[in-house]
């Protein structure tokens, strides 16, 4: 299923952001970039927020924020009502935050992972589904 998706870094993840874009284009997904497209230093919540109200008002399904830790990003992006941002680190994190969170926003420290897990959580994270049941009830509670 291609999706639109909306994708943000700050200074820290710009490397890791181009490289997670090109992948997502290649497997056909509309990719709508949110900056930074620098190296010189930003305010991460300023690009966390464009991503969330992006995910929030239905311009994209879904959302990727990369910082350094991605700590901040995932701190930013769930002030935004509606949005479940999710720091993964591994495959059973990003699997679990889908199937039982239904999170719509992924966060990735660009200084944390490795490039090729930073891809293979991405491909997670856009495969695995809510699995909904006694954890709609719970997501309900979220707001």
């Amino acid at each position: 299923m291609n999706r639109i998706i909306a994708i943000a870094a700050d200074h820290a993840g710009v490397d890791y952001k181009q490289a997670l874009i090109e992948d997502l284009r290649q497997l056909g997904h509309e990719v709508r970039d949110l900056g930074t497209n620098s190296l010189e230093s930003v305010d991460y919540p300023d690009f966390a927020a464009k991503v969330a109200e992006a995910v929030k008002t239905g311009q994209a399904s879904c959302g990727i924020l990369i910082c350094a830790t991605g700590t901040g990003m995932s701190i930013a992006a769930n002030r935004v009502p509606g949005i479940r941002a999710a720091l993964c680190h591994d495959i059973t994190t990003v699997r679990l935050a889908r199937q039982h969170n239904d999170a719509n926003v992924l966060c990735l420290g660009a200084r944390i992972l490795g490039l090729t897990t930073a891809r293979d959580v991405l491909m997670a994270f856009l495969e695995v589904e809510f699995e909904g049941g006694r954890h709609q009830r719970r997501v309900d509670k979220l707001g």
